[in-house]
Parts: C-alpha cells; sequence; structure tokens
C-alpha cells in the first residue's frame, strides 16, 4: 500500500451522512496529503444531517456506477442513521464494498456505517465496532463487537461516533500506509 501523500482515497455517501463523518475524514485526509473523491448514487450532491436536521451539501466526484474499486486504496463509509441505510439498498453500493474488501484494502466504518458492511456480508468472524444501537445487529451478522474508539481487524477500520473522529482517521492513514490485508476469511 502507498504512503498517504500517493493514497487514492473514496468516500462513498448519499444523503442524509452524519455531516462530520464525512467532512472531517475528507478534511483530515486531504491534508495528509491523499486524493480523496465522493461518490454518491447518480454522482449527485447530497445534503448532510446535522444536529437533528439537514445540513449542508456536498458535491459528488463521481457516480457509484463509475468507480473503480482497483483504482483506490482505502473506503470510507460515513454513518448517520438514514445514509447507510439507504445505501445497503443500492447493490452497486454493496458490490463496491465486497470488491474493497476482497481486494484486501482498507475499509473503513464509523457509526452506523457498519450496516453496509453487514449487507456485504463482510463481518462474519471479524472484531469491530460501531455505534451502540448496531452491535446486535452486527453480532447476529456473525461480528465480535467491541465498545472501543476505533478497532482494526485486518484492514478493517471502525468506529463508534462524531468523537471518535480524530481516532479513527489517525488509523486510516496508519492502515493505507501498510501492506495490502490479503484474505479476510
Amino acid at each position: 500500500m502507498p504512503a498517504i501523500q500517493q493514497a487514492r482515497i473514496l468516500i462513498m455517501a448519499t444523503d442524509g451522512y452524519e455531516q462530520s463523518e464525512l467532512m472531517e475524514p475528507l478534511k483530515q485526509l486531504k491534508a495528509a496529503g491523499a486524493t480523496v473523491e465522493v461518490a454518491t448514487p447518480g454522482g449527485k450532491p447530497i445534503k448532510g444531517w446535522k444536529d437533528k436536521n439537514w445540513g449542508d451539501s456536498v458535491e459528488a466526484d463521481l457516480a457509484l456506477d463509475a468507480v473503480d474499486p482497483a483504482a483506490y486504496d482505502a473506503l470510507v463509509l460515513p454513518g448517520g442513521q438514514i445514509n447507510p441505510d439507504t445505501l445497503r439498498l443500492e447493490e452497486v453500493a454493496v458490490k463496491i464494498v465486497k470488491a474493497f474488501d476482497a481486494a484486501g484494502k482498507v475499509v473503513a466504518a464509523i457509526c452506523h456505517g457498519p450496516i453496509l458492511l453487514i449487507e456485504a456480508d463482510v463481518v462474519r468472524g471479524r472484531t469491530l465496532t460501531s455505534y451502540p444501537s448496531i452491535r446486535t445487529d452486527l453480532r447476529n451478522a456473525g461480528a465480535n463487537w467491541k465498545d472501543e474508539t476505533v478497532v482494526v481487524d485486518k484492514g478493517l477500520v471502525t468506529s463508534r461516533n462524531p468523537g471518535d473522529l480524530d481516532a479513527f482517521v489517525r488509523k486510516i492513514i496508519e492502515e493505507v500506509g501498510e501492506k495490502p490485508h490479503g484474505d479476510r476469511r
């Protein structure tokens, strides 16, 4: 895997993403030198969720249908309740998660983002964390759930909530710089 300054990172989201969980990784990863792109359904701008109401919009760099997972080193999945629940119904979004995981690339999900990991069937036998309200969903999908700031399991990086964002992004940067994570099964 490349140093963060040579890395290409994809953030995949739709309307209802937790604003800080998209904007902070975007800002911090770009500041670290990575090329970061946002993919959305249809390549349309998406609206965030902040403080129990709609927040700011973010422009898309490309549509989900145009994503080539081979062109990226890592995938970031912001949370929020609406965003991952909507994305898991998008077949192409689930295929993207599966492709990143199968290639041993970094897949990072925060808050409710791991709902997409469940849908892609990549959590069985893996240890991760999430927002506490989906811990039973993760356990039922075969994951070992821990209540920790950030958990890493063979390139799968997970965190619980916006309070964990700095540790989450630091761990993404660290994992991107490591060798590919190989067979995850």
